[in-house]
């Protein structure tokens, strides 16, 4: 006898040396980099009906994971200043 999938299980999987967390629910499943959110999803009903395919591929087209080699994306820097910190000139101590 097998016992009905009614809540999250999650594992572990690495894969070439990247650690991944597979997750299954009533719904469906979910592959994702660990320490990510985003990932691939697939459920029950597009993997029994065949379709399964067609979904990975729609979505690995639009990066379900990104490419272990790329170098991270740099932080943006915001366009206005910060209201809390004075300016240099404003500030008490050292004068030049």
């Amino acid at each position: 006898m097998t016992t009905p999938l009614r809540t999250t299980l999650k594992r572990a999987l690495t894969i070439d040396g990247r650690e991944f967390v597979v997750t299954l629910n009533p719904v469906g499943l979910k592959v994702t980099l660990k320490g990510k959110r985003n990932g691939v999803e697939l459920a029950w009903k597009e993997l029994i009906n065949g379709d399964a395919a067609l979904a990975v591929a729609l979505q690995a087209s639009i990066g379900g994971f990104d490419d272990p080699n790329k170098p991270p994306a740099r932080a943006r820097k915001s366009a206005r200043p910060n209201p809390r910190v004075k300016p240099r000139s404003l500030r008490p101590g050292k004068r030049a």
